[in-house]
């Protein structure tokens, strides 16, 4: 029996200031080696069993949706760029597949696997490559207190520059809203993040926190220690961007995914999903809800009722 991808699906991308279509494919491989970030729950969509073929069977058969696509962007549940995850043997596969047929190709990494030998790897492909790296703030003590992410601001930009020197497109993901931050420090979070790699990367995807299943943050979300984060708060982050940024609310509207009032949580995510692609802020202005009074009214009150962060920080 084939093994087939977690999902895949064609979406709209940006691609040199256009929208075109994109083919995401999200690969079940062996995960992430480490597997200890507190909110993530990808690694129900791992196998530990996958092998070589089963990669190249699952990419074979998202390629039967490759047509009239410019971008393709391929998902693990860890890095692209670790052999011991996705062998070198299965990456340049993709390459040749897609040699001459697409435009540009989407990744993505941590850190430590980013060397010189990848960039020059990367480097000599007949498209386009950009690599994600899950920075998730520029704050070295939000980042392992808050997240266990396991590597530091140095390490990123070390492999950020690299990635540059080498004319690879660069982007860092940010968090929205980790565990132990009230809304308004994860709004001022990301917001510094930006300025801190706005000279270091080409594009910042902001991912506001949704609740996973049998994470760190789905215990504290069980006992009403946690809310994700408000789609008001993914619209101010944006607004206040100093570079092209992205951003996909995913799960909107739920209850463990970023939300409003309800009432005008679809509108205000299409809203941010129609910025994403066109970076267009004007778009945000028609925007209204009585909810907003509220957003606001929170984040004025909220650290009044616990510890600021930059005091447990300092």
């Amino acid at each position: 029996m084939v093994l087939k991808p977690v999902a895949v699906w064609i979406e709209k991308e940006r691609l040199e200031g256009r929208i075109v279509k994109c083919l995401t494919i999200i690969l079940r491989s062996r995960g992430c080696y480490w597997n200890r970030c507190l909110m993530c729950g990808y690694k129900k969509d791992t196998s530990k069993d996958v092998t070589l073929n089963d990669l190249i069977e699952q990419f074979k058969f998202a390629l039967k949706k490759l047509n009239e696509v410019e971008v393709v962007k391929i998902f693990t549940s860890g890095s692209f760029l670790d052999s011991n995850e996705i062998p070198t043997e299965f990456r340049h596969f993709v390459y040749d597949s897609l040699a001459g047929k697409i435009k540009k190709l989407i990744v993505e990494s941590r850190p430590e696997f980013i060397n010189k030998e990848i960039a020059e790897e990367l480097s000599s492909l007949g498209f386009t490559i950009e690599v994600g790296i899950g920075l998730e703030t520029a704050n070295d003590f939000i980042r392992e207190h808050c997240i266990n992410k396991g590597f530091t601001f140095e390490d990123f930009k070390r492999a950020a520059k690299l990635l540059k020197a080498y004319s690879i497109r660069v982007k860092a993901y940010l968090l929205l809203k980790p565990p132990f931050l009230s809304e308004g420090e994860a709004i001022r979070d990301v917001i510094e993040s930006i300025k801190a790699v706005k000279d270091l990367v080409d594009v910042v995807s902001v991912n506001p926190t949704n609740v996973q299943s049998g994470t760190y943050v789905e215990k504290l979300w069980l006992k009403r220690l946690y809310r994700p984060p408000w789609l008001w708060s993914a619209v101010e982050v944006l607004k206040n961007a100093e570079i092209e940024a992205i951003c996909d609310p995913v799960a909107y509207g739920k209850s463990r995914g970023p939300h409003n009032c309800g009432r005008c949580d679809r509108e205000v995510a299409k809203a941010i999903k129609d910025y994403s692609l066109t970076q267009d802020s004007s778009i945000f202005d028609k925007l209204s809800c009585p909810c907003v009074k509220l957003w606001e009214k929170i984040i004025e009150l909220e650290d009044y009722s616990r510890i600021p962060l930059a005091l447990i920080s300092d």
